[in-house]
């Protein structure tokens, strides 16, 4: 796992982390691209309108702790996570998840255009 690669997850991923754990889904789904492929535990959406409509549904309370697992750089301005999620509830049991993504650099920021929840079972 690269060092660079890492670091830019990181700083895309924090920013995501910060907006849900402080329940505001418009900041969220500000840190997606136009075209983004967004697919957590319900049918999918594309773009930021999607995002925000899936996380406004979340509950208050909700927290996520991540763990990169592998990065990949796919092309100069395309960077591949695979990460390790861990939502936490106020009232019931945390959920773990793996989580797919792809941020891509647009102008001079790094956003993210694909992401892919799967449960752990």
């Amino acid at each position: 796992m690269s060092d660079a690669e890492s670091q830019i997850l990181r700083t895309v991923l924090d920013r995501w982390r910060s907006a849900v754990d402080a329940h505001e889904p418009d900041r969220v789904a500000s840190y997606f691209t136009d075209d983004a492929i967004f697919q957590g535990l319900r049918p999918y959406a594309v773009g930021p309108a999607g995002v925000a409509e899936y996380y406004a549904g979340q509950p208050i309370g909700l927290t996520a702790t991540y763990d990169i697992r592998e990065t990949r750089r796919l092309a100069d301005d395309l960077v591949l996570g695979y990460l390790r999620v861990d939502f936490a509830f106020t009232d019931r049991p945390v959920l773990p998840v793996y989580l797919s993504v792809i941020v891509r650099r647009v102008g001079d920021a790094w956003l993210i255009s694909h992401y892919q929840v799967s449960r752990l079972e």
